[in-house]
């Protein structure tokens, strides 16, 4: 195999990195920015960190994201996303594409989610993942993620996100990760939003998220986070334009191998 190809895969590998391996929670700018945290909020963001969360949309959205882990080519990743809200529930659709010409990850998502009680919200999500090295050909296979959201008063709420229960062979001996994620979404006033959560691959150490943001004028707000395994600090910005669009705006710190800029546009409807 070409070195070219070989040394973005063994980053991945050797530091445990989302946005791999049919993983693809947390891949946009807002949660980038607050340490990968997300799994307890709603809106049309809930279609890469919790599918319950889109059962509270209120209206019809869109997504598009991207990032380059490490400032690296090889490492790129593009996203969209769109959710409508129905009268029998949430359905959403998701678009994710990751690597370059010689090694890439596609996966299509069919997400549905439905308020069950005002304080519970159950999501699903059925994905097709293909891993594609030109070298060694395609590898396709049918994902499947449950999500639930309980938001227990209008400032605090809780999240469970289950990714890929089922043990999926890509490569002999290799598997797409089985990942847990439990988080809490605490707004403390009308400005501050806390959140945290911990992150659980069944075949590594736990990983914690935590993450801060602040609403500076109505428009603007300021995003920072901090994870552990690996340890990485993050920070960005987030600013709603009129007409429901919203840019958001983010990098994470490794102190190793740099920085992963990341970009996000929402556009919400009415």
């Amino acid at each position: 195999m070409k070195l070219h190809l070989i040394f973005p895969v063994l980053l991945l590998n050797l530091f445990s990195l989302n946005a791999q391996n049919g993983v693809f929670t947390g891949t946009n700018a807002r949660s980038i920015a607050l340490g990968g945290t997300g799994v307890a909020s709603t809106g049309i963001a809930a279609l890469t960190n919790n599918p319950a969360g889109l059962a509270d949309l209120a209206a019809w959205g869109v997504s598009a994201q991207a990032e380059q882990r490490f400032l690296l080519s090889e490492l790129q990743l593009f996203s969209a996303a769109a959710a409508f809200p129905t009268t029998s529930g949430t359905f959403g659709i998701q678009l994710n594409y990751f690597g370059f010409e010689d090694y890439n990850e596609q996966k299509i998502g069919l997400n549905y989610a439905r308020k069950l009680f005002d304080q519970f919200y159950l999501g699903a999500q059925v994905g097709i993942f293909n891993l594609r090295i030109p070298e060694y050909g395609n590898r396709m296979l049918v994902t499947a993620d449950l999500g639930l959201l309980a938001p227990v008063s209008r400032s605090l709420a809780f999240g469970l996100h289950l990714i890929q229960p089922m043990r999926l062979e890509i490569t002999e001996g290799e598997y797409l990760p089985t990942v847990l994620c439990f988080g809490l979404d605490y707004r403390a006033s009308e400005k501050i939003h806390l959140l945290a959560e911990i992150e659980k691959d069944i075949q590594k150490k736990p990983r914690v998220h935590t993450g801060l943001e602040y609403q500076i004028i109505d428009p603007l707000f300021l995003r920072l986070g901090v994870a552990t395994e690996p340890a990485s600090v993050s920070f960005g910005i987030g600013y709603v334009l009129s007409g429901g669009l919203a840019i958001d705006v983010a990098a994470a710190y490794h102190q190793v191998l740099g920085f992963t800029p990341a970009l996000g546009v929402i556009y919400q409807g009415e």
